[in-house]
């Protein structure tokens, strides 16, 4: 076991030669191949529909972490899913971006067809496993959740994200979905409330799809992938970004007002450095090659890259700050 490399998985996306990727345990390999360091994103999701339970009073660690086990899983299926149907496709011959900024198993030729399917296999039934057993504990109006999920899951790469139509599937995952999700079969009843105070994060994830999407544009654009930002175009497409990554401040500080939210939660505001710097580098030009200082192994992505440690900082806060209203409100 190498637990050294599993920690760097879950922190980004390495790049491994054919004979790294051989010495790799079957964990680490599951690892690289699922990209673990973007499920953060789902697992924080997951933890503020919990405390939001918490707050109410309604919190069940069993099926809280029966939900954030089979997210995770689900999440991880849906990349590997990608993957299959992006090399079915030919999507990432020719030296696409999915290819340099980390190894994608079957067109580097890692993993055999057969060995990646079952990767699949047994990641969704993991995820499914979980769903089947909340269904049944937390009722049928838990399939009211499942199934939509279950369908962005198998239909996010194709046709939906060829129609514009996968920033808007993300949006409603990472906010309803998963944040109201989790919520539900935490305390065992929706609430609208926890959905809305999920918007800020739910927003700061579609961000970072946007900026990933604007960084493969042109690449897009060739194979005939019209992302949202391919249809906007790239000066709408940033805009875009600013508008909704201004939006989270601002909705946040609305439900702060509302007594929605705590006023702890303004401790949000300690990100507005990213944000600046978010926003300098999406009114600038897109430099030939990586500047000074920035990390090579991300090169070539540029604007995924801000937008994720944007959304980072303000998610890492916003659970901060709601765990400390939990705090508050227990003394």
């Amino acid at each position: 076991m190498n637990f050294k490399m599993w920690l760097k998985a879950i922190r980004i996306i390495p790049r491994l030669s054919r004979e790294e990727w051989d010495k790799l345990d079957l964990i680490s390999r599951w690892l690289v191949a699922v990209r673990a360091a973007v499920l953060v994103m789902t697992l924080l999701s997951a933890a503020l529909g919990g405390i939001m339970a918490a707050l109410d009073h309604k919190f069940n660690w069993l099926p809280f972490s029966a939900c954030c086990f089979g997210l995770l899983f689900a999440h991880a299926a849906n990349n590997l899913l990608n993957d299959l149907v992006d090399y079915i496709k030919g999507v990432d011959k020719d030296n696409y971006y999915r290819t340099q900024y980390g190894p994608q198993p079957l067109e580097s030729g890692f993993l055999s067809l057969r060995k990646y399917l079952l990767y699949i296999l047994v990641t969704g039934l993991l995820a499914l496993s979980s769903g089947i057993f909340l269904v049944i504990y937390a009722g049928p109006g838990t399939l009211f959740l499942l199934l939509p999920g279950a369908f962005f899951l198998l239909f996010y790469t194709w046709p939906l994200k060829y129609l514009g139509l996968g920033e808007f599937a993300v949006l409603a995952v990472w906010g309803p979905l998963m944040i109201g999700g989790t919520y539900f079969v935490t305390a065992g009843s929706w609430s609208w409330p926890a959905v809305l105070a999920g918007l800020p994060y739910a927003l700061g994830v579609t961000t970072v799809l946007f900026g990933k999407h604007i960084d493969k544009l042109e690449a897009d654009k060739i194979k005939g992938i019209n992302t949202l930002p391919v249809l906007l175009g790239e000066s709408a497409a940033r805009k875009t970004v600013i508008i909704m990554t201004a939006l989270q401040y601002l909705i946040v500080v609305s439900l702060v007002i509302a007594r929605v939210l705590h006023p702890v939660l303004l401790l949000t505001l300690f990100a507005l450095k990213n944000f600046y710097l978010l926003l300098k580098v999406f009114r600038a030009e897109l430099p030939a090659e990586p500047p000074e200082g920035y990390r090579p192994e991300i090169w070539p992505l540029w604007f995924v890259a801000f937008t994720f440690d944007h959304n980072r900082k303000f998610g890492g806060l916003f659970l901060l700050g709601l765990i400390l209203q939990l705090f508050i409100s227990k003394t």
